[in-house]
């Protein structure tokens, strides 16, 4: 499996494993999270044109995307109830994390490509997505507090710093 740039032929393939992700989501609990059509397709066009979508490939077929976003982060900016671990150097934040239900590693994957990048890492996610939630205590991650989407949506912050 590979990590690449996502191009604009790749939209229709990261369409479908947003859609299958989903899936997962409500299959585990998590109902709120994505509502459907979300992540839209201009939120996907968006990442790409701001050179920010990643796939991961195996045998020629995208399994899995990302978005790897440098900070600083507007919705980061208030944290509530807690304090990010280390709020003085660069951070890049992972969002739109998705993958295929045949496609295994691929959490894994994005920390290690975006830990090269930097070693101070942000994610939020729903406080119903249990199954992200045991991911990142898995890899490091730590509890910082509450955030809010532009939207006003609470969020759980996580943060890892090496």
């Amino acid at each position: 499996m590979t990590v690449r740039k996502a191009v604009t032929a790749d939209i229709p393939a990261i369409m479908t494993v947003l859609e299958a992700a989903r899936g997962i989501m409500r299959a585990s609990g998590n109902p709120f999270q994505w509502p459907e059509g979300y992540p839209t397709r201009e939120m996907i066009e968006a990442d790409l044109e701001a050179g920010v979508g990643r796939v991961f490939e195996a045998d020629g077929s995208v399994v899995g995307y990302f978005a790897c976003i440098p900070g600083p982060d507007p919705t980061y900016s208030y944290i509530e109830d807690g304090a990010w671990t280390d709020d003085s150097t660069p951070y890049y934040v992972i969002h739109r994390i998705a993958s295929l239900p045949s496609a295994h590693g691929i959490f894994k994957g994005i920390i290690d490509y975006t830990s090269a990048l930097s070693g101070n890492i942000r994610i939020d996610t729903h406080k119903d997505n249990k199954i992200m939630q045991g991911l990142l205590a898995r890899h490091g991650f730590s509890y910082c507090g509450i955030i809010y989407l532009k939207n006003g949506s609470p969020r759980l912050a996580y943060q890892r710093v090496l």
